[in-house]
């Protein structure tokens, strides 16, 4: 084990990695011996579009942002990935180079595996399969959602429905949500192919209805339904 991480840490980390969870501890023990370690600082590139390594990339602490850049510099956000998820398994599975750029938005530690690794656990654990599957599909239902909204919603709307993602993915209680730490707009128009102003504009009048608000570093968003319905009934669900 690298000296980076004691044996402890590394198995304990390893443990919370949604699809590993519930393996037997002789399981996860081997699958440690055959990791890579990395501790990667803020703001430091992980992997770059096009890179040809295949690697499958396990965040064991930390925080990194899937994102790539057109031509002319401009940034496009996919998603970040919390601790306890992983990235980088589309190339491992069809073996061509990376589809985006990853770079941590904290201090982080990554354990890597092996594509043929990442293939023989996938064979070897059929709940380990089962839970990629399922997370492949999500992503799916994800980019399919999110292209329909850059196609056919207005910048307002694209941002309440982003907003919308990030809290139901807060902490609910009742019907408000807390977004801990609060996304700063850039990151937001980033991921609706807006500018930074425009998601300041209408957060300001989201905060003027009373339906989100800044408290400390939490955005909350106070009426989940009210900003569900603005969402659906724009997207013809209502």
């Amino acid at each position: 084990m690298p000296a980076l991480t004691s044996n402890r840490t590394a198995l304990v980390g390893l443990r919370r990695i949604e699809i590993l969870s519930g393996l037997e501890p002789p399981v996860i023990e081997a699958l440690a011996k055959r990791l890579n370690w990395h501790q990667v600082r803020t703001n430091e590139r992980v992997i770059s579009r096009e890179d040809p390594d295949r690697d499958v990339y396990l965040v064991i602490g930390g925080r990194v942002q899937v994102a790539a850049f057109s031509a002319g510099g401009k940034q496009i956000t996919y998603r970040e990935i919390e601790a306890g998820e992983l990235f980088g398994e589309l190339a491992a599975i069809d073996g061509r180079g990376r589809s985006a750029d990853v770079t941590a938005l904290q201090d982080s530690l990554l354990a890597t595996m092996s594509p043929e690794t990442f293939m023989e656990l996938l064979f070897a654990n059929p709940t380990v399969c089962e839970r990629v599957l399922r997370r492949l599909t999500r992503s799916v239902r994800d980019m399919t959602d999110r292209v329909f909204q850059l196609s056919t919603l207005g910048v307002r709307n694209r941002v309440h429905a982003e907003l919308l993602r990030l809290a139901r993915g807060g902490t609910l209680t009742g019907n408000e949500s807390r977004i801990d730490p609060a996304p700063k707009h850039g990151e937001i128009a980033s991921r609706v192919s807006t500018y930074r102003e425009q998601v300041t504009r209408e957060f300001s009048l989201l905060a003027a209805q009373g339906l989100a608000a800044r408290e400390g570093s939490c955005l909350v968003v106070s009426d989940m339904a009210a900003l569900e319905r603005m969402v659906a009934e724009v997207a013809g669900l209502g």
